[in-house]
């Protein structure tokens, strides 16, 4: 799932409005659409060289952190080198998604970071479809 940016603003913001106090904030940070389940929870998928409270290493070098401290250390210069700070998720029921995929219903490409944490919104789609050589 390619994520698509909602907002961008101060980090200092976001992490007050996740109660979370850090005096040392500094910069914006790009928050995305995770999905529309429990759109108020803050995810983060970024680089496994940041391990916190509530990571999971998903593989490839890739992570996810479903813990505010994570923002604070992000605020603080002490988090991952990449990462992509998400609100909500998409869910699927078990067998779901797996179902769906053998249906030929997603277009699917092995994992790679810098697709992931690709700075630019507007290629990530492109760039996708090309590994799959498809044109768009």
């Amino acid at each position: 799932m390619i994520n698509r940016p909602i907002a961008k603003g101060p980090i200092a913001d976001l992490l007050r409005g996740l109660g979370v106090e850090s005096r040392a904030a500094r910069g914006e940070i790009v928050i995305h659409y995770g999905g529309p389940v429990e759109p108020e929870k803050a995810f983060v998928l970024h680089s496994d060289d940041y391990a916190g409270r509530g990571t999971t290493v998903v593989g490839g070098g890739i992570a996810v952190t479903a813990d505010a401290e994570i923002v604070r250390a992000l605020a603080e210069g002490r988090g991952p080198r990449q990462s992509l700070f998400t609100l909500g998720y998409a869910g699927w029921a078990p067998g779901q998604l797996e179902a769906e995929i053998r249906a030929n219903a997603w277009f699917t490409i092995p994992a790679e970071k810098k697709l992931i944490f690709d700075d630019d919104p507007e290629t990530k789609w492109e760039h996708a479809m090309a590994r799959r050589k498809i044109k768009t």
